[in-house]
């Protein structure tokens, strides 16, 4: 008897995938597959540097911070430089936005401008780089709602529940590429052997109910008394399950969602009173991440609405984050209203 591994059931490449979305679209015009393309090897260029990062002198920091006061390192710049560059000349673009940029990305004067607006976070969890825990590159893509010409600020700042796809991609064990378009969750493995990503997460569906929280507790004594109450609840035993929520906390947001989005459960993470409205990027960070959780059945909430609800009014705006099964956030919600205690 043969001891080779067996192929799967369907042999499906991130490439044939997004094909058949477009064939699914009489009316395509491959835009969107180029640049979903565009950005599957951007990402594929990342994690090369990313899986040799301490052979070429490319981790630590730079001499630079952020529009959001943290020190740039030195894999975050290489990060943004490269998907920025992988993707200004395709024609499907009229503006780009990245959290490490104080101002809009503008496509360049000699490349044509597109129909949509890319907003990325090049590097999510680079704080962890040095310790080799698994980051990601996360990226929200809208229609644009200016008429032609370069792309404008108002392309940009539009509610979650506009987008037309959002993903992320994972640097870890193995490299993956999740994402939607409005029709499910899909992930793929990079298969470094044929450099391909392949389907190894189809329509992925987040439990209804989990029985894992994730949070940086460190802010405990800064949060409000009903975010206290909603913790000490999670560490009481569960009527369901007999035993109560286990903690897991990574540090590196977009792995923590996944590990949500596969097993259940919920994330947070909460304004408190020296950061009323927490730490994360609506734009770059929570929409894109909940629009993915709703597509796989999931919610997000800012504690008082929905997270896809909400209007940014700055490209830097922060927001609260609960995100995860359905009734968690619930319950989450109820807590931070007051219903219950």
């Amino acid at each position: 008897m043969s001891s080779r591994t067996p192929f799967p059931d369907k042999l499906i490449t991130l490439e044939r995938h997004i094909i058949e979305g477009e064939h699914s679209h009489p009316g395509a015009t491959g835009e969107f597959s180029g640049l979903l393309h565009g950005i599957s090897l951007a990402a594929k260029l990342v994690w090369r540097e990313v899986t040799k990062a301490g052979l070429v002198n490319i981790l630590g920091k730079t001499d630079r911070m952020n529009i959001s006061g943290d020190v740039i390192k030195k894999l975050d710049e290489f990060a943004d430089v490269t998907i920025y560059k992988a993707m200004d000349h395709l024609g499907h673009l009229c503006v780009m936005a990245s959290e490490e940029n104080e101002d809009l990305l503008h496509i360049p004067e000699h490349y044509p401008n597109g129909k949509y607006a890319l907003l990325f976070d090049p590097l999510d969890g680079s704080g962890n780089i040095d310790a080799n825990v698994t980051i990601g590159t996360i990226f929200s893509i809208y229609r644009r709602v200016t008429a032609s010409g370069p792309g404008k600020m108002e392309d940009v700042l539009q509610p979650g529940h506009r987008q037309v796809a959002a993903g992320y991609v994972l640097y870890g064990s193995s490299m993956m590429f999740v994402y939607s378009t409005g029709h499910g969750v899909h992930g793929f493995t990079l298969d470094p052997s044929v450099g391909e990503f392949l389907l190894s997460h189809e329509n992925i569906r987040i439990p209804r109910k989990g029985t894992i929280y994730s949070t940086n507790e460190g802010n405990t004594g800064r949060w409000v008394p009903e975010m206290q109450r909603y913790v000490s609840y999670l560490k009481k035993e569960d009527p369901e399950t007999g035993r109560p929520y286990s903690a897991r906390y990574i540090g590196s947001l977009v792995a923590d969602v996944h590990r949500t989005m596969l097993y259940g459960g919920i994330y947070f993470y909460a304004g408190d009173t020296k950061n009323p409205n927490g730490k994360l990027r609506l734009m770059y960070e929570n929409n894109p991440l909940a629009y993915l959780v709703e597509e796989a059945g999931g919610a997000s909430t800012n504690g008082r609405i929905r997270t896809l609800d909400i209007q940014p009014s700055s490209l830097h705006e922060r927001s609260p984050l609960f995100i995860g099964s359905v009734d968690d956030v619930s319950i989450a919600q109820e807590f931070l209203s007051g219903k219950r205690v």
